[in-house]
């Protein structure tokens, strides 16, 4: 069973709470990399509310869908369609996907500048869809960074140490969806056995089940849902930045037998310009860096040209 953290407090910077997520926040980081988050505070009815949505969205025609696809986007955004992914190189991933960034304005100077990861969102024609997106990627993105409050305390940096590194984030909102196994087609495989790319990742599941997390000896054991909270783990970016003092853990997702399986992932990598380098602490001369300096956005565009290379 993954660690529980309850993070009440954590919002306000309550300094005993702060102390106490800390350090629960420490031990999962460097154990497991997965845990999750409950006492977040996001009204239930947001939580609810954007499973209605992708429902809708998945549900409408493929036409709506591949007018607003992916490689109408070089930023990361809109509709990824079934069975193109491969995040396991061995494994097609037997899903579909809805991307939703930071939302910018055609008019902002990065998007008219073409910088990396700053382009518009591609939203589909359905009631309520992008107001409740989102209001749910601003209330998750808070709650990443609150995390990160927790993350800075850990590891000894001031409490607004990634303050700057995550007010224009890279983040991505992603919608999947993961139809029912039909095990004589081979499509058990939702996502191949991957790790993540960036700083957290905040997951919301249904009740399907299916999410499976890797342990140090090998072993693959289920990270079943739980009402309500998040399951969170670090990404490789995080991992990079703590000079692998935390761990990021490859999971995959089985797809459930005879039912379809939602899920709400929140991505959240740092501001394109920031620079990935060892974090002040987490090196020594027992502990020497072990990777290069690299900005933010050129990192990420590395890891999803991996994905996305041969689409």
């Amino acid at each position: 069973m993954l660690d529980i953290i309850d993070v009440s407090g954590l919002a306000s910077r309550d300094a005993p709470s702060v102390a106490r997520i800390a350090a629960a926040l420490g031990r999962a980081c460097r154990d497991t990399g997965f845990f999750y988050v409950t006492g977040h505070g996001i009204p239930e009815a947001l939580l609810a509310g954007i499973f209605t949505r992708a429902r809708a969205f998945f549900a409408a025609p493929a036409a709506a869908k591949d007018a607003i696809s992916i490689r109408r986007s070089p930023h990361n955004r809109g509709y990824v369609g079934l069975a193109t992914e491969r995040l396991d190189p061995t494994h097609t991933d037997h899903k579909e996907a809805f991307n939703i960034g930071l939302d910018l304005a055609p008019s902002d100077p990065e998007v008219i500048a073409g910088k990396p990861f700053r382009g518009v969102n591609l939203w589909p024609d359905l009631p309520g869809f992008r107001e409740t997106a989102l209001a749910y990627f601003d209330a998750v993105w808070k709650l990443g960074c609150d995390l990160h409050a927790a993350i800075a305390a850990d590891l000894g940096l001031a409490p607004d140490y990634f303050t700057d590194k995550l007010d224009r984030p890279m983040a991505t909102l992603r919608l999947l969806h993961y139809p029912p196994r039909e095990a004589a087609r081979g499509d058990a495989l939702g996502a191949g056995a991957h790790t993540d790319y960036g700083s957290i990742t905040l997951l919301l599941t249904d009740d399907a089940g299916g999410l499976e997390v890797r342990r140090r000896d090998g072993t693959w054991v289920q990270a079943p849902p739980m009402p309500g909270a998040f399951v969170c783990n670090i990404g490789d970016c995080l991992m990079r930045w703590s000079n692998d003092i935390y761990v990021s853990t490859p999971h995959r997702v089985m797809n459930p037998p005879g039912r379809h399986r939602y899920s709400v992932a929140f991505f959240l990598d740092p501001n394109p310009d920031a620079l990935i380098d060892c974090l002040p602490g987490c090196r020594g001369p027992d502990r020497p860096a072990k990777y290069p300096p690299v900005l933010a956005a050129d990192y990420l565009r590395q890891r999803l040209d991996a994905t996305y290379g041969k689409m």
